[in-house]
């Protein structure tokens, strides 16, 4: 029997302390990959001269699970189950409303352990108009949470879609991992087929091959969100809670671990046509967000590189707002010096070439 069955209010009381570890060290000490970043240096726009368009009247707008958005953008699930995180959720949450991105949940498994935690990861009222993706780890399925849990928990965030997140390589290194994998892929396509939401499945900084994309859409996964290598590397960030020096050590071997983002991208777009498609990890710019949706993808997603803004304090909403109005503009600009004046011209792909390096 797990230890969350055994003592579930002394594991929800972990998953506090642990979530507010994360956003601490996610903040303060050097936690991304190091190989080499998420792929897209590897491709450059060839610029056009004479786009014969107006810069002005180039269309980003997109649209999720019914609801419009002003670009194909989406906040990245980073954190929750704390106070901290949920100023941090609401800051974001306010900031994505007024852009008009989407927005993803950190992992809801503390509100599934503690429903007292629930306010963190309510953010309905600072996003009205905006698609909410909540979120908890797909190995929880091994562990006590069902279907009707999931469906419970989009029901506490009011959202929009279930992400179920895939973070195998994390959970090993994390002192209190859950590592029973087995089975998984049955028990995601119960959650996707009795949700009553459309279910995706992301992974968190590691990567999604094609061939397991194909078994996640055969069993009903809505879209994928490759959550490719690039940016944060999660077996960093537990490499900074470490118990033992066996495992803080070990945690520099896989520093350059996983699938780059633009791989991704690519492999699963040729690999699955229609898939709905979320690019994220190591994206920085409006221009990586360019480059993704030219790859395949149909969203590019931003984590951590909103975090230091939402953590600012009270101003904080509108600083994350400022650097999404700034990831916009280079994506629209991306897009006009390209020659591309909506995102169907954008993802034909005929504008962005291999660089050479």
């Amino acid at each position: 029997m797990s230890e969350y069955q055994d003592h579930p209010d002394q594991n929800a009381a972990g998953t506090e302390a642990r979530k507010a570890e994360h956003i601490r060290i996610c903040l303060e000490e050097q936690v991304g990959s190091s190989i080499g970043g998420a792929g897209f240096d590897k491709y450059r726009f060839e610029h056009e001269a004479l786009p014969e368009l107006d810069w002005k009247e180039v269309d980003t707008s997109a649209s999720w699970f019914g609801r419009r958005l002003k670009a194909p953008l989406l906040v990245s699930s980073m954190t929750g189950g704390t106070d901290e995180a949920g100023r941090i959720n609401r800051y974001l949450a306010e900031a994505a409303q007024q852009r008009g991105w989407a927005i993803g949940l950190g992992s809801m498994r503390a509100a599934w352990e503690k429903p007292e935690l629930a306010d963190s990861f309510q953010i309905r009222r600072e996003a009205p108009d905006v698609p909410i993706i909540a979120n908890v780890g797909a190995v929880q399925l091994n562990y006590g949470l069902d279907a009707d849990a999931c469906r419970r928990l989009v029901e506490m965030a009011e959202a929009d879609a279930l992400v179920l997140h895939l973070n195998a390589l994390q959970e090993v290194f994390q002192p209190e991992g859950d590592t029973n994998f087995r089975h998984l892929l049955r028990l995601i396509e119960e959650v996707c087929r009795r949700s009553g939401v459309p279910v995706g499945v992301k992974e968190v900084g590691w990567g999604i091959s094609p061939a397991t994309a194909a078994r996640l859409a055969d069993a009903g996964a809505a879209f994928i969100d490759c959550a490719g290598a690039g940016g944060t590397s999660w077996s960093q960030v537990e490499k900074y809670r470490a118990r033992s020096p066996l495992h803080a050590a070990a945690a520099e071997a896989f520093a350059d671990w996983g699938i780059p983002t633009a791989q991704c991208v690519q492999s699963i777009r040729l690999q699955l046509p229609h898939m709905t498609l979320v690019a994220s990890g190591g994206l920085n710019t409006g221009v990586d967000a360019a480059k993704a949706i030219a790859l395949g993808a149909d969203l590019a997603g931003f984590g951590r590189v909103l975090l230091p803004q939402a953590s600012a304090g009270r101003d904080s909403a509108k600083a994350v707002a400022m650097q999404m109005e700034r990831i916009e503009f280079e994506l629209r600009t991306a897009m006009f010096a390209s020659g591309a004046g909506t995102l169907r011209e954008l993802a034909a792909g005929d504008k962005l070439k291999p660089a050479r390096l």
